[in-house]
């Protein structure tokens, strides 16, 4: 059996904080989440990512893990096992397959008789929730599939109106069972927004892109402009420059305040592709002979 170095894997060094910890753990487990990344192997750093977290997370776990990692173990050493008084797998209620050898003779070798015969409630289940940014704008449910030891399962996942990369939705006792009739532990499913061809979100304001024709942004024009709550009219003014930004009151990310959404303009020019269009063009071009866009 190999040594495991979680910290390596992770990225982060020994004396990193819990919270240096989490924030490598999002970030890794973002990018090489199945659904999202498009990496060779990312299915299986994802897992690796997840074992070194669930290592690492919870304090008397990391302390047991730095004592034996501190005996001179590297990543990629053989490993023969825990030493006999090892201490690490009291408080885990693992040994359900999920992780893999190297964790489960530290963190599952206790899990079931002696002392721990009684109840004990089983262990959450950390994944992330990928969801499309149209559906966490206006709410609603997911469907999610999950395997485990005993099958593949369906769950239909309840999505709140307004909510965000990072934030949580648990749903209690759809985590690993319990032990001798203790209960079962926790889904927490943590939400990743899908990126959208049309809009980026920054905080609760939306951002979009609205392309114009040059006639449009030096006439003015009403136009009919995309939203994430349906299509609205938005007034151009006459001489409006690209990357001029117009705010669409209320139509941001919905929460306690709701935002805004912020359209930028792109003109765009068309070809000229025939006769009269270039000359078209070349009238233009005549009658603002003075006009310097770059002075």
């Amino acid at each position: 059996m190999e040594f495991k170095d979680y910290y390596d894997i992770l990225g982060v060094k020994p004396g990193a904080t819990d919270a240096e910890i989490k924030s490598a753990y999002r970030k890794l487990a973002r990018k090489y989440h199945p659904d999202v990344s498009k990496e060779g192997g990312a299915e299986d750093k994802f897992k690796s990512v997840n074992e070194a977290y669930e290592a690492l997370k919870e304090p008397s776990r990391r302390r047991a893990y730095d004592q034996l990692r501190a005996g001179g173990y590297r990543g990629g050493d053989e490993f023969r096992g825990p030493p006999p008084n090892w201490q690490g797998g009291a408080d885990f209620s693992g040994g359900d397959g999920e992780f893999g050898d190297f964790f489960e003779s530290l963190f599952g070798a206790r899990a079931g008789g002696g002392r721990h015969a009684g109840p004990r409630r089983g262990r959450d289940v950390q994944a992330q929730l990928v969801i499309d940014m149209a559906v966490a704008y206006s709410g609603g449910s997911q469907r999610i599939s999950l395997g485990d030891g005993h099958g593949e399962r369906t769950l239909e996942v309840k999505i709140p109106a307004g909510i965000t990369s990072g934030r949580q939705i648990r749903l209690a006792g759809q985590g690993n069972a319990g032990a001798h009739g203790g209960p079962a532990g926790d889904l927490i499913l943590e939400v990743v927004l899908r990126e959208h061809e049309h809009f980026r979100l920054d905080g609760n304001t939306v951002l979009s892109t609205l392309p114009v024709s040059p006639w449009e942004a030096a006439l003015g024009a009403t136009v009919t402009v995309p939203t994430l709550a349906g299509n609205v009219e938005l007034r151009i003014p006459p001489g409006s420059d690209g990357g001029r930004k117009m705010r669409l009151r209320g139509r941001g990310w919905p929460g306690k305040v709701t935002g805004d959404q912020i359209v930028t303009l792109e003109v765009r020019v068309p070809k000229a592709e025939s006769d009269a269009q270039r000359e078209l063009f070349e009238q233009l071009a005549r009658e603002y002979a003075d006009y310097d866009p770059r002075a």
